[in-house]
């Protein structure tokens, strides 16, 4: 017996092959040829496209909210407080540097 191995697919493939299926142009088997997948792929391909095609329109446009922790002053105002303390902290224990 031959070993045949599974195709895999990227997701761009999976997306061309269920818009061909979504456009109604080409039957499932026609499709499920041209493309060398079995036709219920291309109906599965085809069903989770549909179910999650909403979420593409859910985020909005614009800049992105910034994280206000992430801030870069900030985090090196906080890295010179506490250079600061660890400073101080030596001082009053002694320990030399």
């Amino acid at each position: 017996m031959s070993e045949s191995k599974r195709k895999l697919f990227t997701s761009e493939q999976k997306a061309k092959v269920a818009l061909e299926a979504v456009k109604g142009f080409k039957t499932t088997n026609e499709i499920a040829q041209e493309f060398g997948v079995h036709p219920t792929q291309v109906n599965l391909w085809k069903k989770e496209l549909l179910a999650n095609v909403s979420s593409l329109f859910e985020s909005r446009r614009g800049p992105k909210p910034v994280n206000p922790e992430s801030d870069p002053d900030r985090l090196y105002t906080k890295i010179g407080q506490l250079n600061m303390e660890l400073d101080w902290l030596k001082k009053k224990s002694g320990i030399s540097q």
